[in-house]
């Protein structure tokens, strides 16, 4: 490739400074000659993308920004896309997450039936955007960073045929924070899962797995994981491995409900109130890096995680990079075309799935069993439009499983959401 040509759909996404520091931390092994910032919200487009030509002038790269709301004009010979929508905006995940209470349903962006609408929003979209690669850059990578994203990337996988993975910046912070509880040198991990329902699972070093003996009975051991991602030790010790913080709304669902109910605002009420903060301070036309407040709007190792794997691309690497991806044989109790998030080597064809050495107990394989269940009706709902295959999956759904909430539920947010949901009509 003679400079590379990136385009970022869902560029007015505030998170998009840190994915802009991502390129230019990787001048030297990612050149790029063309950043294309595509949105539909001219507001945020034109702040977000005016800071972004700054970020890329104080930095000295050599490099054309161009803004815009054509495909055409963003996706015209990429070599990368990243995505990174929100369908409806803000106002439909606040949707999601206050009319599900009102039915007595965990309401959250990406988890329950919240992050079931979220996914019949987003999946369309995102598969039409496939259709304009295969088009217009049928030999590009699609990243995409759009929750929910293990079923995103199901969907895409099954029925576009485009080059992908899905990513989540909830791994590397897994993965990173028990390593340094054992040993000084970097630990191997074993993380096995779905996308927001996963679990470090194996903690080797020195000739040992750390992990397995705390769960099987090293008190001491296991008296240095408590508090990990949020759960207590005896947690951890009974489900067999560390949680993904997500696993709280599965574990704890009544209190999660009743913190959901007293809240004064959702959370995302409150991004609202963050992402206006953070446009006011990227409007400053002498603003020319990241803004620290963007940590509090939960985008942390985002640039970390989205550009390592794009430089893994590009560079044939091999690194290791926990992505969404089909199975194939990571995760022994599921099909090989089930979409899972795990470890895989990364080169220019694309991932290579790490088999598990420890893939979890029961517990762990129940949840993730039935959850997958739950994402693949889903998926089959979002493309045929199918009411049947949306109540099954609700009923699938660990967290809903409740016909008359469900179908109550479902048919009040299927007429909130009607605009971003023709499959439906």
């Amino acid at each position: 490739m003679d400079g590379l040509k990136i385009a970022v759909v869902g560029s007015g996404s505030t998170y998009t400074p840190e994915l802009i520091e991502g390129f230019i931390n990787r001048r030297d092994t990612m050149p790029i000659s063309r950043l294309a910032l595509l949105d539909i919200d001219d507001r945020k487009l034109n702040i977000v993308g005016a800071l972004a030509e700054r970020m890329v002038s104080h930095a000295g790269l050599a490099c054309d920004v161009i803004l815009t709301k054509d495909y055409e004009s963003a996706l015209y010979g990429a070599d990368f896309v990243f995505a990174q929508i929100r369908v409806g905006r803000l106002a439909a995940r606040i949707l999601d997450e206050k009319i599900p209470l009102k039915y007595d349903l965990i309401g959250q962006e990406t988890t329950g039936i919240g992050g079931f609408f979220k996914a019949l929003r987003t999946i369309p979209v995102l598969t039409g955007l496939a259709e304009h690669m295969k088009r217009l850059c049928p030999s590009a990578w699609l990243i995409n960073f759009s929750n929910p994203s293990g079923i995103c990337a199901q969907a895409l996988l099954d029925h576009t045929g485009v080059k992908m993975m899905g990513l989540c910046n909830a791994p590397i912070g897994m993965m990173e924070n028990p390593s340094k509880l054992f040993t000084a040198e970097p630990a191997e991990i074993d993380y096995v899962g779905l996308n927001h329902l996963s679990f470090v699972t194996g903690i080797r070093g020195e000739g040992r797995d750390f992990l397995r003996e705390a769960v099987e009975g090293n008190d001491e051991l296991l008296e240095k994981l408590d508090g990990q991602m949020g759960f207590s030790k005896e947690i951890i010790r009974i489900v067999g491995g560390i949680p993904n913080g997500y696993l709280r709304y599965f574990m704890f669902p009544r209190e999660s409900l009743a913190k959901m109910k007293a809240a004064e605002l959702s959370r995302g009420e409150e991004c609202v109130a963050i992402e206006e903060d953070l446009l006011k301070l990227y409007s400053d036309a002498n603003l020319y890096v990241k803004p620290e407040l963007l940590s509090k709007r939960g985008g942390a190792k985002y640039s970390e995680v989205a550009c390592s794997l794009a430089e893994s691309i590009y560079t044939d690497n091999g690194g290791l990079h926990v992505v969404n991806t089909y199975n194939r044989g990571a995760i022994p109790y599921l099909a090989d075309d089930d979409v899972v998030e795990t470890i895989a080597c990364v080169g220019a064809d694309g991932p290579v799935t790490v088999a598990s050495q420890e893939s979890g107990g029961d517990y762990i394989r129940g949840i993730v069993r039935a959850v997958k269940a739950y994402e693949r009706l889903t998926v089959k709902a979002a493309v045929e439009g199918s009411r049947d295959a949306a109540i099954a999956a609700l009923l699938a759904n660990p967290l809903i499983g409740d016909y008359g909430a469900a179908t109550r539920c479902f048919d009040e947010m299927l007429e909130a959401h009607r605009a971003y949901l023709p499959q439906f009509n």
